[in-house]
């Protein structure tokens, strides 16, 4: 296009709008995050779990505190942080690695809904594959006491806050299963059981103190009320979020 004197003028680009930007990265990612591999390989980690609360189901000793220490031991613990980690860690960094995400940083359109999107396609997968197998151990331990509804509301808010986080890792790292993997093992595994004060920045004490505020059941590092067991997670994923968003805005495409 020209100007009145013959001069070009300047291509005008339209920003894409913010939830159409959003409904893009969410199907690239959901489908570059599908594979067969990575879903099967998931899905029989947390079907572990469902097994666990069978075996403590058929037992005829098995009490409330069996079933609670089952999901905050195996469900909270482990299934969830791993899942997440994989699904959110690759949500961004596996298609900056292939190269995939240049595609989203040609277009006109902000890094935000880039970093929601990619979360949300993460999520997209990591709640089936987590929560069914997580709340089907609950309801199989035949404990009663809340513990099914316990599991599904603590399996729920630990998924968003750790897909989340490790999407915003994956936006930093390369290696960002093995600082995933040293956060979950080595930080909430033993550097949190420290103390209650290092433990405040483990999001397991929270998904735990869920289940002790549900079902009454104690357990250790999990003093904080239902409130703040939910809240702060999710004022976590958040903040995480825009570190991501931000984080993003400030790397070169390549």
């Amino acid at each position: 296009m020209t100007a009145v004197d013959g001069t070009p003028r300047p291509a005008q680009t339209r920003s894409v709008p913010w939830t159409r930007a959003l409904a893009i990265t969410y199907r690239v990612v959901l489908r570059e995050l599908a594979t067969r591999g990575r879903i099967i390989a998931l899905s029989v980690l947390a079907f572990l779990s469902t097994l666990a609360g069978f075996a403590v189901g058929t037992s005829d000793s098995a009490t409330l505190d069996d079933g609670v220490r089952l999901i905050a031991g195996l469900g909270l613990a482990g299934v969830v942080p791993v899942v997440a980690l994989v699904f959110g860690g690759a949500s961004i960094g596996d298609l900056r690695d292939d190269k995939t995400l240049v595609y989203l940083w040609l277009r006109p359109m902000d890094r935000s809904p880039m970093a929601f999107g990619a979360a949300l396609a993460a999520l997209t997968l990591a709640t089936p594959i987590t929560m069914i197998p997580l709340v089907a151990a609950a309801l199989l331990t035949g404990v009663g006491g809340g513990i099914v509804g316990a599991t599904a509301l603590a399996s729920a808010v630990g998924l968003i806050a750790y897909v989340a986080v490790f999407t915003m890792l994956g936006t930093w790292l390369k290696r960002y299963i093995v600082w995933g993997l040293a956060y979950i093992l080595i930080w909430e595994g033993f550097i949190a059981q420290a103390g209650a004060g290092v433990a405040r920045f483990a999001l397991r004490k929270y998904t735990r103190s869920i289940m002790v505020a549900v079902t009454d059941v104690d357990l250790d590092l999990a003093d904080f009320s239902l409130g703040v067991g939910i809240g702060v997670p999710l004022i976590t994923a958040v903040a995480a979020l825009a570190v991501a968003t931000w984080r993003l805005a400030k790397q070169d495409i390549d």
